[in-house]
Order: structure tokens, then C-alpha cells, then sequence
């Protein structure tokens, strides 16, 4: 263990992966679960009062007589989706999380939902124009790596019917803008990270000259250690416009937020509302 913890120690290479997925591992998920579920709170999903109104606000975008079938990306256990439906799109949802998507599946089959979940990661669909519009919601897009966005964009892309739309959320570098990096050592009897005693060393690591950040967790228990490294990266205007034009998008339009605030330099988000162009 002492080896396996050492080698730990030292600051991560860009994208290295931990040796645990925050949204896989079985107890992480169940507290990822409740925080999406809880009405008030804006960590997994976002409040549920807020989704309502990015709902409404995309209905305004891409209204359901012209965009139907929608395919929402990161879909959680289904509180936007269900949104959607009740909107009027048709919808399908694909999350990377098998717990959230029991749970969503469990709840559109009580509620005779006619939506269509798919646990499934996003570099794994092969969706063939198929959809009209694709939802990337709440910056998820932003934990993947360089390689694997673009692998991302290019099937949302492929998925999208001729005209389609993207409506896709991201951060800015002003984001974690003057925050430092950090270590701290915690210990809970019972926590987030694990049911068991366990310290947790949290690390805030920069990464700047790729507009890079990186949230990491060792979880240190009587038996184990492991590691959950959370990449989020950050994208500047012209950066996710030359992306999204590799991909075969062009830019519809551009906002604060998905509430459809208008842009403004030195935002610390942006909502995109891209349309396919590579027929």
C-alpha cells in the first residue's frame, strides 16, 4: 500500500486517469444519485427550478413542431429528460452511470414515460441521423479529454439529422480564475468517497497552458487506496468555435448560460447553440 501511495503523490500528466471512475464505483454512485434527486440542490443536476427554466428556454431555441426527437448526453437519473418529454420532444437519454440509469428506466416505467435510456458512454454510440437535437447539459463535455471531445463531437454530429442543433454547455477560464492549488488531508468516519474510515487527500492541481484543471481524491481506507481524478477543461470563444467547425458545426448562436443571457466577455460560462452542417 505504501508503494501504491507514493506513487500517487506526485501531481498526475494531463489526463491521467485514477484508478477509480467517479461515476462507476458503488457506493460514489449512490451519493451521485441523491444529489441528482434533490430538488434544491445544484450538484449533480441543477435545481430542479432551474431546469425547468433551461427547458423553457430551449424550447424558445429549438421549438418541438421544427426540432422532435431529442438526444439528451449525461442524462443522470432523468430530471431534464423527463423535462423534455413534458415539453413535447421525443427523447432519449444515455448516461455513463448504470445507477442513474435504473433509476430513470424504473421511474419513465411507473410513469408510463416513453423515453428511451441507453447506459452507454457517449465515445460508444453510433446514432445515424437520428435526431434533430442534442443536449449536453451542465459542462460534462468539459471532464473529457482532448482526444475523446472530439471523438464526441464528431457522432453528435453524425447523430444530428441534416440541420440539427447542439446545444452544449461549457467553462470558461475565468472560471477557476486566481484559485491555487492545494492539498488537504480529511478524515470521516463515513463519507461521500467511501462507507468505511477512510482519509481523503483532496488536491486542486492547474494545469495552464492547456486551460486545465484537476480535482483529485485519494481515498485511503484500512485495506486500499485509491485514486479519482476529475479533469475539467476550459475553452475560450474562439477555442470551442474552431472545434465545433472541425467537427462539422457551425455557430448558431452564443449566450451567457442556457438560460439565454446574452454573451459577454469575462464570462465564466458559455451556452452553444451549434448546427450541423456536414451533411
Amino acid at each position: 500500500m505504501f508503494t501504491q501511495l507514493k506513487a500517487m503523490m506526485k501531481k498526475p500528466s494531463l489526463y491521467e486517469k485514477g484508478t477509480q471512475e467517479l461515476w462507476t464505483d458503488q457506493h460514489i454512485s449512490k451519493g451521485m444519485l441523491e444529489a441528482h434527486l434533490h430538488p434544491t440542490w445544484d450538484a449533480a443536476t441543477r435545481n430542479h427550478a432551474t431546469v425547468c427554466e433551461n427547458v423553457k428556454w430551449i424550447t424558445s431555441v429549438a421549438p418541438t413542431d421544427k426540432y422532435r426527437d431529442l438526444l439528451d448526453l449525461g442524462c443522470g437519473p432523468g430530471i431534464y429528460t423527463e423535462e423534455f418529454h413534458k415539453a413535447g420532444y421525443n427523447v432519449t437519454g444515455i448516461d455513463f452511470s448504470k445507477r442513474s440509469i435504473d433509476y430513470a428506466r424504473k421511474i419513465a416505467l411507473e410513469k408510463s414515460l416513453p423515453i428511451s435510456y441507453h447506459h452507454q458512454d457517449f465515445l460508444t454510440m453510433d446514432f445515424n441521423k437520428a435526431f434533430d437535437i442534442t443536449t449536453l447539459i451542465f459542462y460534462d463535455f468539459c471532464t473529457l479529454s482532448t482526444e475523446n471531445r472530439a471523438i464526441t463531437l464528431k457522432k453528435i454530429n453524425t447523430a444530428l439529422r441534416p440541420g440539427g442543433l447542439l446545444i452544449i454547455e461549457i467553462h470558461t477560464p475565468e472560471h477557476f480564475s486566481g484559485q491555487k492549488e492545494y492539498r488537504k488531508w480529511e478524515y470521516d468516519q463515513k463519507g461521500f468517497f467511501s462507507p468505511e474510515p477512510h482519509i481523503c487527500l483532496n488536491s486542486f492541481y492547474r494545469y495552464d497552458e492547456q486551460s486545465t484543471i484537476l480535482n483529485q481524491h485519494i481515498i485511503i481506507t484500512e485495506e486500499d487506496v485509491k485514486s479519482i481524478n476529475i479533469w475539467h477543461h476550459t475553452f475560450t470563444k474562439d477555442e470551442f468555435s474552431q472545434d465545433l467547425a472541425t467537427a462539422g458545426f457551425s455557430v448558431k448562436a452564443l449566450y451567457n448560460n442556457m438560460l439565454g443571457t446574452n454573451y459577454s466577455e469575462g464570462t465564466k460560462e458559455m451556452c452553444f447553440v451549434a448546427q450541423n452542417i456536414n451533411h
